[in-house]
């Protein structure tokens, strides 16, 4: 049996959280630390949830393959050979042997290293060598090869990004990205072209501040004085159902060419999915994965909206500029993540209700997907 909510956070935090009042709580600091929190969240919310998980552009060809994490547990995207996107549970129907552990190119069939059982690009298994006997083609009696394949797993892809659903009965993808389509309505994401994706590593933060930081821009003018030249006052959050974010409209004396000053939105779908849409040509995914309470791996994808190609001096140079976009909104997360070793944070601080009202919906949602 899973522990309880209240078991975890503490009741007396936990009612804090709760508390009508002026101003709102954050979540406990047992949210963002406690492993058992996190395995909550794990068998809770990313087992059951449209989980963004990958790039469409890293399976280009018939074979490619890219073994990714999800709730915890391996899961492995293949391109097959009719060209369509796949998931699986990347583990052997065998000795449940992990089958890929980096990225690449598999060929026509997958192959498990340990006994050489073979399945094909859809996942059926092909051969399973010597598992009946002394013949390479031998069977026992009554196995049933066709029943013993690659488990598939629930994959859908929207423009570029693969999103996978282990528990199989999250919504159709149609529904789950609606709230976040309505706002790109007069962009054609169609045209977007993949530019350059940024590797920013492990980042010592909990994924929830990640998300948290990316949705308030009550941090922009203090975190970015050097990066970016976006008013507070020129932002409004997004704060509905099934879509939370900020967005900018820069007024034309704030506007320079050295640093990021452009009409934005920065948009999210729960849990893991961020868009910044950076007017009039420029879009940026970042990819959230969980790893540890306080460790999330996280990418960022560039594209372009304009009709002409980015060159290589352009694409280094957005590269960098977002590397140091990042670069500081780690060291704050990573920040946030150390404060919470402190009892000053059990309580969870307190939330703008202007500035992080989409904060709070988004810790409401937290704790509603794990009631």
């Amino acid at each position: 049996m899973s522990p309880s909510l209240r078991s975890i956070l503490g009741a007396e935090a936990l009612a804090a959280f709760e508390a009508a009042g002026p101003v709102a709580r954050g979540l406990p600091a047992a949210a963002y630390t406690s492993e058992a929190f996190f395995q909550l969240e794990n068998e809770r919310v990313f087992a059951r949830s449209w989980v963004f998980a990958g790039f469409a552009h890293e399976l280009a060809r018939p074979g490619d393959v890219v073994p990714i994490t999800v709730a915890g547990r391996p899961v492995l995207l293949v391109r097959d050979g009719e060209s369509a996107v796949r998931a699986f549970h990347n583990v052997c129907r065998h000795r449940c042997l992990k089958l890929v552990e980096k990225p690449g190119n598999v060929g026509p069939a997958i192959q498990c290293p340990y006994h050489s059982w073979t399945y094909r690009l859809d996942g059926a298994l092909h051969i399973a060598p010597y598992f009946g006997g002394d013949s390479p083609r031998a069977m026992p009696e009554g196995f049933d090869r066709a029943a013993h394949g690659l488990v598939p797993v629930r994959v859908a892809v929207w423009h570029d990004w693969v999103f996978v659903n282990l528990s199989g009965d999250a919504p159709a993808i149609e529904e789950f990205v609606a709230p976040l389509q309505k706002h790109l309505a007069g962009f054609d994401l169609s045209r977007m072209k993949h530019v350059i994706t940024v590797d920013l590593g492990e980042i010592a933060a909990n994924w929830k501040l990640l998300m948290e930081n990316f949705i308030e821009p009550y941090h922009v003018p203090f975190v970015h004085a050097a990066t970016t030249e976006q008013p507070l006052a020129d932002h409004y959050t997004v704060n509905e159902p099934g879509c939370l974010g900020c967005a900018v409209d820069v007024s034309a004396e704030a506007r320079r060419d050295d640093t990021l000053s452009a009409d934005s939105r920065y948009l999210t779908l729960f849990p893991n999915f961020v868009l910044g849409l950076y007017l009039p040509d420029q879009v940026g995914v970042h990819l959230d994965v969980p790893l540890a309470p306080g460790r999330t791996g996280q990418r960022r994808a560039i594209y372009s909206l304009g009709p002409e190609p980015v060159s290589a001096e352009e694409a280094e140079a957005l590269a960098r500029l977002w590397r140091d976009v990042h670069e500081e909104d780690q060291a704050i997360c990573e920040g946030l993540q150390r404060g919470r070793a402190s009892a000053v944070a059990d309580d969870g601080g307190v939330l703008s209700p202007h500035w992080e009202d989409a904060v709070r919906s988004f810790q409401e949602r937290v704790l509603s997907r794990l009631r």
